[in-house]
């Protein structure tokens, strides 16, 4: 899938994916990773989500990865920030208060970049990409991040009945990708209210990823 297609979803204002308030996972299941106030949370493929917001007012800082430069000049707007925006290696980073982005292609961040996480938070990252890029995604994720503890949000569905974004991602396919790694936990899986376009049947799965102990 070429960056263009993701340009040209924010550009036409094509942003269904985009929710109006923070996702109800984030809010009954966040917690459970247990973190102290002040810790860096990293929403990679971040768009303009609202879930910023609540994690910057629960007393986290924050930092994303996006795609889209429009997508994070909306999100400022959104949160009343005006950015201080430095370019690092092939990346634009935006930069306020407790927040930081860097805007360009995610495989681009690299650890030195980022600094140190004490969490991820992938509500709509591994969801958005096709089945061939997850696994050099996942990978490049733990890299950069020393693999962090993550609250992850998944959808299933037939995915012979629509085309993704969001992709369909089973349960066996995130333990394939992190199950080396990580203990996985199902913490919550609900229906998606209409299901997806043409209303396709889909289920919503919350994961809680804490590194295994070996």
């Amino acid at each position: 899938m070429e960056a263009s297609f993701w340009h040209q979803k924010w550009e036409r204002g094509e942003i269904a994916f985009h929710q109006s308030e923070a996702n109800p996972f984030l809010a009954a299941h966040f917690g459970q990773l247990k973190l102290p106030q002040g810790s860096r949370v990293f929403l990679p493929l971040c768009g303009k989500t609202r879930d910023f917001a609540w994690l910057l007012a629960k007393g986290y800082r924050v930092v994303g990865a996006e795609l889209s430069e429009l997508a994070i000049q909306d999100l400022f707007n959104d949160l009343g920030l005006e950015p201080e925006i430095s370019p690092v290696g092939e990346l634009a980073r935006y930069r306020a208060n407790s927040i930081d982005i860097f805007v360009g292609d995610i495989f681009a961040v690299s650890a030195e970049y980022l600094e140190p996480v004490n969490a991820i938070y992938d509500r709509a990252a591994l969801v958005a990409l096709p089945a061939g890029i997850r696994g050099p995604y996942t990978s490049h994720l733990m890299d950069i991040t020393g693999s962090a503890p993550q609250l992850l949000v998944t959808y299933q569905y037939d995915q012979g009945l629509m085309d993704g974004p969001p992709f369909s991602v089973s349960g066996d396919e995130v333990k394939q990708h992190y199950g080396d790694i990580y203990q996985l936990k199902a913490v919550e899986k609900q229906n998606v209210a209409g299901g997806f376009k043409g209303g396709v049947a889909a289920t919503e799965t919350a994961w809680l990823l804490q590194k295994a102990n070996k």
